[in-house]
């Protein structure tokens, strides 16, 4: 009987299937179907793999039409989460309502299609996977699931994201059958691209949703001045070094009034990046002090001489943490988290915890990070712009560009298999092989 009935399930759906083009030919807004959302929810894995895989190809429709249905019992139904997370490739999508492109040259067709620029988010570990790098994980509750940034990327811009390599990962067995599972280093971008995957900004690591938002909406309008195309591309290079130029002038300014208002030395926002190797991961994990919070625990029990020689956080941090404390105070009134992100860290916290506290601690991380990322990381991507790299059209400009975030910003280059949690010259005990 039930074999059966799985065959009438899979007859259904691939009729379902022939027909869905012809619909989508003939309207803007396909024709919802019943049937295909329900097979997609099914237990029958084959059946809800087929049905999960159509609704991906009508895109945001697809998950408009889950959550018309299941809406009401996503909150209590990790199941019914988990599909929801299949056909966004995000995990928490129900509380974002984003669809993501994991193939970047199908995101450049949808986005010559519609006419909107790209955000390439690209990330160690998946976005649809729970233990995704620490920073990814904050944008899935700080940024996506905020109002006004999600309809912000779900109206203006193609979604895609891209694994940089596998997460590393910790597991601490207790012996009693608990074990604690933890990520280890890694730091996440957002790339605007143009519908032919060339890169316009690099918005690097965790920002405040308003930052963020307003950080989306300046590299929008100088994706609009070029008209979306390549064919001129001296004045494609003379606007994007305008932008960036103009872009580093104006963070010079607030930055030297910021210190100015801390009554802190003048100090260039731009220094001189190290490009000596065998950065730890300690100093990587310091770069981003949300990320930090979670990973130095662990990283600090490991490596604490290396920890104790660390001050200030990166060899090319401008500010002691004190400081970047009392600067990003400056700024604290403009980060908040709206409805859609308390409501998902109120989902995922211990019983145990205080709400109120955990909000506040995260929220002041957030504030610090958006000043240390906009004053050090985006202050440097502006300066490559402006003098004139990566501003060609040159298919291999994103590529280029993201290595160099990656191998001088982040401190995690490709080179270094072990993402500096290996340190040659410590005697473990450990074979090394």
């Amino acid at each position: 009987m039930l074999a059966k009935k799985i065959l009438i399930n899979l007859g259904l759906l691939l009729g379902a299937i022939v027909c869905l083009p012809q619909l989508a030919a003939a309207t803007e807004r396909p024709v919802f179907d019943m049937l295909l959302v329900r097979l997609a929810a099914s237990p029958d894995q084959q059946a809800s793999q087929s049905a999960i895989a159509k609704l991906r190809e009508l895109k945001n429709f697809g998950v408009d039409d889950f959550l018309s249905v299941y809406q009401q019992d996503l909150p209590n139904n990790p199941r019914l989460r988990t599909v929801l997370d299949a056909i966004c490739q995000q995990k928490d999508c129900d509380v974002s309502r984003l669809y993501w492109y994991k193939d970047l040259e199908a995101a450049k067709i949808a986005a010559k299609e519609s006419g909107k620029p790209i955000l390439s988010l690209h990330l160690l570990g998946n976005l649809n996977d729970e233990l995704s790098c620490a920073n990814s994980r904050f944008f899935r509750t700080a940024l996506y699931p905020n109002a006004g940034v999600s309809k912000l990327l779900r109206d203006r811009f193609i979604l895609h994201w891209q694994s940089e390599r596998p997460v590393p990962k910790v597991t601490i067995d207790f012996g009693d059958g608990r074990k604690l599972e933890q990520t280890l280093t890694g730091n996440s971008v957002h790339y605007v691209l143009d519908s032919d995957g060339h890169p316009i900004d690099a918005i690097p690591g965790l920002y405040s949703p308003q930052a963020f938002m307003e950080n989306l909406q300046d590299a929008e309008n100088v994706w609009r001045s070029l008209g979306n195309s390549n064919s001129d591309l001296s004045t494609r290079r003379e606007i994007l070094m305008k932008y960036h130029r103009d872009r580093l002038t104006k963070l010079e300014k607030t930055w030297q009034a910021d210190l100015t208002r801390l009554r802190l030395p003048a100090q260039p926002l731009l220094q001189p990046i190290s490009t000596t190797s065998g950065a730890t991961a300690i100093v990587a994990s310091r770069l981003t002090l949300s990320k930090s919070a979670v990973e130095l625990p662990i990283l600090s029990s490991a490596d604490r001489q290396v920890l104790a020689e660390v001050a200030p956080p990166s060899p090319f941090a401008k500010l002691s943490d004190q400081n970047w404390a009392r600067l990003a105070r400056l700024y604290q009134n403009r980060v908040y988290l709206d409805q859609g992100s308390l409501k998902l860290m109120e989902r995922k916290l211990s019983p145990n915890a205080s709400m109120a506290s955990v909000v506040k601690s995260f929220e002041s991380a957030i504030a610090q990070d958006t000043v240390r990322n906009e004053y050090v990381f985006h202050a440097q991507i502006h300066n490559w712009f402006a003098n004139g790299e990566f501003v060609n059209s040159d298919s291999k400009s994103i590529i280029a560009l993201n290595r160099r975030v990656y191998d001088q910003l982040f401190l995690t280059p490709a080179n270094d298999p072990w993402l500096g949690l290996v340190n040659e010259n410590v005697y473990t005990g450990i074979s090394k092989g």
